[in-house]
């Protein structure tokens, strides 16, 4: 059986990434691997709250490993903290990691050039299938998904905070890609065949930072307190 990282962005590829690879049985997921704004301690990008991601690493019974990242991060020290991290990887018996990505050529070959020669492989497990029987894979079969982030220059900024359901794929504008794949939004999993227990959250607020709308997510227990979305990021990492 081989050890695989599994790439965590907390969105609705990773997940569903996650619930493909567990119906192969010679895979066995080691972890969930996650970098974060180290300024902000959210998710880069998709601008999720790291008690999220906790949950979720429990919601699917993993363990995180979480990646600090400077913000702002240049490109050498992303690759030398990412270096570190599949040396640690290495140590413990990990043989792969694995990405949500659908068909970025660029983004493929980028990943495949950073393992490349890292005794690590690249693992692709939702490569090439098509995004418009995909989204409606994972909606049909229980995954639950709001989107955290969308880019205002390719999608109105009224798509943040939407839940990735069947209205959201009918309204979608024709050259937006369902599943997000171009970077048009980014989203949070909170339910789905890959989690023991749907993740209760709360709509926080609506943040513009350059040209990304940020909709922020909150966790629900009775003992949290309402947080601030100022910490929210830009385009970092």
């Amino acid at each position: 059986m081989k050890r695989i990282l599994l790439s965590w962005s907390s969105g609705k590829d990773s997940a569903w990434a996650l619930h493909v690879l567990r119906q192969q049985p010679e895979y066995e997921i080691a972890g969930l691997l996650t970098t974060f704004n180290q300024e902000f301690d959210r998710v880069a990008m998709h601008g999720v709250r790291r008690a999220l991601v906790e949950r979720q690493a429990e919601a699917v019974g993993l363990p995180l490993w979480t990646v600090p990242l400077p913000w702002p991060c240049s490109n050498e020290q992303y690759e030398t903290l990412m270096a570190k991290v599949c040396t640690d990887a290495l140590q413990r018996r990990i043989e792969g990691v694995a990405f949500g990505d659908l068909f970025l050529e660029d983004v493929r070959a980028y990943r495949e050039k950073q393992l490349s020669g890292t005794g690590l492989e690249p693992m692709f497990p939702l490569w090439g299938m098509s995004t418009h029987a995909l989204a409606r894979e994972m909606i049909a079969t229980g995954l639950k998904a709001t989107l955290t982030c969308v880019d205002t220059r390719k999608l109105d900024i009224s798509f943040a905070g939407r839940s990735f359901d069947e209205k959201l794929l009918m309204e979608l504008p024709a050259e937006i890609d369902p599943c997000g794949e171009n970077g048009e939004f980014h989203s949070f999993a909170h339910a789905g065949p890959m989690f023991s227990t749907e993740i209760p959250i709360e709509a926080g607020e609506i943040v513009i930072r350059d040209t990304f709308a940020f909709a922020d997510l909150l966790p629900l227990t009775s003992g949290d307190a309402r947080l601030s979305s100022h910490s929210l990021p830009a385009s970092s990492r």
